[in-house]
């Protein structure tokens, strides 16, 4: 499993959410809190602390492509990153946290995917994803096969809503995504079960998806309003800046208060300071 943070609003340093916070993302590398198992027998219900399969952190600044930097090694082991976030500003970015059950430990397989404008980021599984990995990538349009480059089920997951139309229509695309998963595990016979926690953007919204065919869904918070304070590790606080919006899947200090669960099976949109939540709901085009 992994944990990420997705960010929008006035510009902001990348280490004020990755690395500043009392249980920022890079404490949570070593020390989550939340990262609860569900498909490993030896493991089941607990939850595992380390996220130490690899990194990356996505932005936008001046151009429509985003900027990205993503490592295999631990993110409490690279120095650049906290050098790279104390440099970089921007108004939106993502950054991501992997525990791999599936797919290798490589840059490649390190979140946030991007193509074109899109960066894309993903906490779940799909439990039968074996059985259905040919079948899922049968679903990914020619113009964007040759561009996968790793082995994950969240790389073809996203290439899927692309060529389901997610230039156009991103709830959509989502939904059609999920769907068609669902579809094909019930074409293999297997009980599979899709978990999809996940989080887009475009350089001008975000858009995330909190969903489980089966039990929980993985964990999603946003904050709670305009200036949710956020602790420091030497006690002082500050405040987001106003309409700044962030999603995690953990908070990022430790005031529950602070922070508001997002339902399950729903579907978040974020711009300009604006943030709505609607019921998230499989379809087969």
């Amino acid at each position: 499993m992994c944990r990420w943070l997705a960010y929008q609003g006035p510009e902001i340093f990348l280490a004020d959410l990755i690395v500043r916070p009392t249980h920022s993302l890079l404490v949570q590398s070593q020390f989550a809190q939340e990262n609860f198992v569900d498909d490993m027998p030896d493991h089941m219900g607990a939850a595992l602390p380390t996220n130490g399969d690899g990194f990356g952190i996505g932005w936008y600044g001046e151009m429509e492509k985003p900027g990205r930097y993503r490592e295999l090694r631990p993110a409490w082991s690279d120095e650049n990153l906290i050098s790279i976030a104390s440099s970089v500003k921007s108004r939106m970015f993502l950054a991501h946290l992997r525990a791999a059950n599936r797919g290798l430990v490589q840059r490649s397989n390190s979140h946030p995917f991007t193509e074109g404008k899109w960066l894309f980021q993903h906490n779940g599984e799909i439990i039968g994803f074996r059985q259905v990995h040919r079948a899922m990538a049968m679903h990914v349009a020619a113009a964007y096969f040759n561009c996968i480059q790793g082995t994950t089920d969240s790389e073809l997951m996203f290439y899927m809503a692309l060529s389901a139309g997610l230039e156009e229509h991103p709830k959509q695309a989502l939904e059609i995504m999920v769907g068609t998963v669902e579809e094909e595990l019930k074409a293999a016979g297997c009980d599979g079960v899709v978990r999809l926690t996940c989080a887009l953007a475009d350089g001008d919204s975000i858009y995330a998806v909190r969903y489980a065919s089966a039990g929980e869904a993985k964990s999603l918070y946003r904050n709670k309003d305009d200036r949710a304070l956020v602790e420091v590790a030497k006690g002082a606080e500050y405040a987001l800046p106003e309409g700044g919006r962030l999603l995690v899947s953990e908070p990022l200090d430790y005031r529950r208060e602070h922070w508001e669960v997002v339902p399950g099976n729903s579907f978040v949109w974020m711009q300009d300071g604006r943030i709505e939540i609607e019921p998230f709901e499989p379809r087969v085009p």
